[in-house]
Order: structure tokens, then sequence, then C-alpha cells
């Protein structure tokens, strides 16, 4: 077969951005160990890696939306592939979740475990550890959870709207998800202000913010794929068979709404009891 010869498949063609999403990766993660240790060279270095990571996104996803807008590379066949690639990738994400969760019912379930290196001197025997002022789960994390779910409501409804050809809908719906998980975000960041414990301070404090953390830059990474399907459905990129973007952003979302249940109940509810 010759590379002229018809097929449903899409051969991409060299790109530098996969090297520089792994760069950003790199610079990003290393900055925050160093960060989180109060080393040099932590801040610059998490902020070099945001930066490259913003870039990547944008210069990325501008190619993908030009292949699959403009040149209609991504036939049914490739949206098949594609629909694999995103669910594989949200399974890497919740072992990334998995790792958090173990630490976290590691340390509150054998809280007073002796054979475990310090782990009585940290949690002094009992869960929350002695000292520790947690969190009320039904103030405002309770909120925030009504807040997540609603938007995952009104994500489904402008999937739905779209399938069905209503841009007006798909639009409102798109707004209201993306304000609402911008009001999620901010909520979270004045419950972190307002804490009575610090990243520092121990073993239940980085449990927590490590767990609920990363889940809020999950939710900020959501609302950015949020935002660019709005900027997209003002273009008309999408249409009611053929919406791939939007449909992966709101897999995105809706794993991010499940995984804040399991915090809320898990983290906020059953480990502050």
């Amino acid at each position: 077969m010759t590379d002229t010869a018809k097929h449903p498949y899409h051969l991409v063609d060299p790109s530098p951005w996969p090297a520089l999403g792994a760069l950003a990766a790199l610079c990003l993660t290393a900055g925050l160990v160093l960060f989180m240790h109060e080393l040099a060279g932590g801040v610059a270095l998490t902020s070099l890696g945001a930066i490259l990571t913003v870039l990547t996104m944008v210069v990325w996803w501008r190619d993908v939306i030009r292949e699959a807008t403009f040149e209609g590379h991504h036939t049914p066949i490739v949206q098949i592939g594609m629909r694999f690639g995103m669910a594989l990738f949200i399974a890497s994400e919740v072992m990334f979740f998995a790792a958090w969760f173990w630490a976290f019912f590691d340390a509150s379930l054998f809280a007073n475990e002796a054979k475990l290196v310090d782990r009585v001197a940290f949690t002094g025997g009992t869960w929350p550890p002695q000292g520790v002022e947690v969190l009320e789960p039904f103030h405002l994390p309770l909120l925030n959870t009504i807040i997540l779910l609603t938007s995952g409501a009104t994500a489904t409804w402008a999937h739905h709207a779209l399938r069905e050809g209503n841009t007006g809908h798909v639009r409102l719906g798109l707004w209201l998800t993306i304000l609402l998980g911008a009001t999620f975000t901010g909520v979270q960041a004045y419950e972190y202000a307002h804490a009575h414990f610090g990243f520092t301070d121990g073993i239940y404090s980085s449990t927590f913010f490590m767990a609920t953390g990363f889940h809020g830059a999950h939710v900020l990474i959501g609302t950015v794929f949020l935002c660019v399907c709005l900027g997209r459905s003002y273009r008309n990129h999408f249409k009611p068979d053929h919406h791939f973007g939007f449909e992966a952003a709101a897999w995105y979302w809706h794993f991010v709404d499940v995984v804040w249940l399991f915090l809320f109940f898990c983290i906020y509810w059953w480990g502050g009891s």
C-alpha cells in the first residue's frame, strides 16, 4: 500500500509536542518536589513547568482541532481509537488517585501500628492525629459536592443538547459548567486558606492536601478543557454526529465528579470523624 492510498486511518505527521509535553511534565513534577521540600529552585522550576504545560496544551490542541475539523482526519475508525485512548488515559489517572487513597488509608487505618517507623510519633496513635483540627465535612466540603455534582448535570445537559443540534443549550450548559467549576475552585481555595493545618504539619495534612490538591488541579484542567469546547462551539466546530473533543471533555469532567465523591466520603467525612 502506498502513502497515497485511501484508508480510514490517520497517519499522524511528526510533531515536537509530545517531547515538549514530556519536558513540561518533568519540570513541573521535579519543581513540585523541590518546592514541597523547601529547596532552592522549586518555585522557578514549577513555574517553568506550568508555562510549558500550558504552551503544550495550546499548540497540541490547535493541531488536533485542525486535523479533526478542517482536514477530516478523524474518521469513525480514528474516533474509536481516540475513545480507547481517552479511556486508558482516565484509567491511568485512576491509578494516580489510588496511590493517594492508599497513602491516606494506610496512615488512618494503621495509626497505632508500632511496626511502622515513627507512625505512632506522627499520629499519636489515633486518627485524626492528636492536636489536628479537621475540617467540618458538612460545611464547605458539602457545598463543593453539591456544586460539582450540579456541574456534572449541566455538562450532561450540554452533551445531550449537542447530540440534538441545539446550539444555544450547548453553549448555556457549557457556560454553567465552567462557572460552577470556577466556583468549586474558589471555594476550595478559601477552604485551604482557612484550614487550621498546613501542608507540612504532619501525616494528616500531607495526605489531605496531596489528595484534594491533586483533584483540584484536575478540576482546573477540566475547566480549561471545557473553555476550549465553549470556544469551539462558537466557531461551530461540533456536529451532532462528530464531536469527540466535547465527548472527551465530558468524560474527564465526570471522572473528576466521581473522584470528588470518594474524597468527600473517605477523607472529609470518614477520615475526619
